[in-house]
């Protein structure tokens, strides 16, 4: 009797135990879930006040609005039982605007990190997928920021945008690690970028590794049609720099002379013959990318360091970075980051010996336009320059 007693109890706790297991899993919680008198985090991004939005989201909060009602409308993303649009695009702006891993995000969204991964994953392949909207070839127009000056009109009157290499910190393989070493010693991907003189991207190639140079990531794009560089018109040009080859339809700067801004400050303000004078203003025109470089990396500052996601991802990342770059631009002008830095001088560094481009790569014919379209427009300039000195 006493046997059958005891085997009962242990057969009544074994039955509680498996009760108390049952009752829990169809009663508990997610992990990160809110509590009923709690407001998860995004209705309290976007009802308090719209310095927090913008510094959470990295753009203000119309804008922010605008972006989620395009990707609703077009049926790019869905709200999900439990995470609406505009908490997808607040995962993903989160992480690439701050630069935090996920751990961080579940605990700020309450959400498990494989609901944090889909949703960062499926909002990248959405922005994505507007690159061809959003980054578009200038129009053939002078650009108002040439039209307006008259250090730069009519001198540059053809010239489209700006274009220079980008580099941005990789996570790669060890045995990819020598081919994406720069020049620095630092592990990076080299980014090919376009852009006009309203600090918006026209093009960007992304991918390269940070031991290729500049001048042989421009040629392996003209040569491949299928990377869809915009056509540039007859007499159309882009300013680039030193480490590019000078040639039809990309006007450099004169090698061996000053150039860089800060070089014509102080006693040494005045330029002191044609080529001087050229580079200077060549100079002050091609700062534009600086400036849009510098909007890119401090809006997003996951640009500034390695992300342990994959290569492909990384690339991914710059590309939808972009597009939001340009999407802020067009919806408000007057942002906070591209306010800070209209009248911002940034310094740049001069090509090294290894980043000079190698002459024999390009046409002769392309080069020889490139120069006597250059040689026309800096001798202009300094006549012009000169008739206006000795009328002082």
């Amino acid at each position: 009797m006493e046997d059958f007693d005891i085997e009962l109890d242990e057969m009544e706790l074994v039955a509680a135990a498996v009760g108390y297991y049952s009752y829990n899993n169809i009663n508990k919680q997610p992990r990160h879930s809110l509590s009923s008198n709690r407001p998860n985090y995004m209705t309290e991004l976007m009802e308090g006040p719209e310095h927090a939005c913008r510094e959470m989201l990295r753009m203000d909060r119309h804008v922010f609005h605008k972006l989620c009602g395009i990707f609703r409308q077009r049926g790019m993303l869905r709200d999900t039982a439990g995470v609406s649009i505009e908490e997808q695009l607040g995962i993903f702006l989160n992480i690439i605007g701050h630069n935090e891993r996920n751990r961080v995000i579940q605990d700020r969204f309450q959400h498990s990190g494989e609901t944090i991964s889909r949703h960062f994953n499926n909002v990248l392949k959405a922005i994505k997928s507007l690159s061809r909207e959003f980054l578009q070839a200038p129009p053939v127009n002078t650009p108002l920021h040439i039209l307006g000056s008259k250090r730069l009109f009519p001198y540059f009157k053809d010239c489209i945008g700006v274009i220079d290499g980008m580099h941005i910190p990789a996570n790669v393989p060890a045995k990819d690690q020598s081919r994406f070493r720069n020049k620095k010693g630092s592990l990076s991907q080299n980014v090919l970028a376009a852009c006009t003189f309203d600090l918006q991207f026209i093009f960007i190639y992304p991918g390269w590794e940070g031991s290729a140079s500049d001048s042989r990531v421009l040629k392996a794009v003209l040569d491949d049609p299928d990377q869809n560089f915009p056509h540039i018109a007859e007499g159309k040009y882009y300013l680039i720099d030193t480490s590019y080859l000078n040639m039809e339809g990309f006007i450099a700067p004169f090698q061996g002379v000053r150039y860089s801004m800060h070089e014509f400050k102080g006693a040494k303000c005045l330029p002191r013959d044609v080529q001087e004078l050229f580079n200077h203003r060549h100079s002050t025109l091609r700062h534009a990318i600086l400036r849009t470089f510098y909007v890119l990396k401090e809006r997003f500052p996951i640009l500034k360091l390695a992300p342990q996601y994959a290569f492909q991802v990384q690339r991914d990342i710059v590309i939808a970075a972009c597009v939001v770059h340009n999407f802020i631009r067009q919806e408000d002008c007057n942002d906070w980051l591209f306010s800070s830095v209209e009248e911002k001088i940034l310094e740049e560094e001069a090509p090294e010996f290894d980043d000079l481009p190698d002459m024999q790569s390009g046409s002769p014919s392309k080069e020889h336009m490139g120069m006597l379209q250059r040689d026309s427009i800096a001798t202009s300039m300094w006549n012009d320059f000169l008739n206006e000195w000795n009328e002082w």
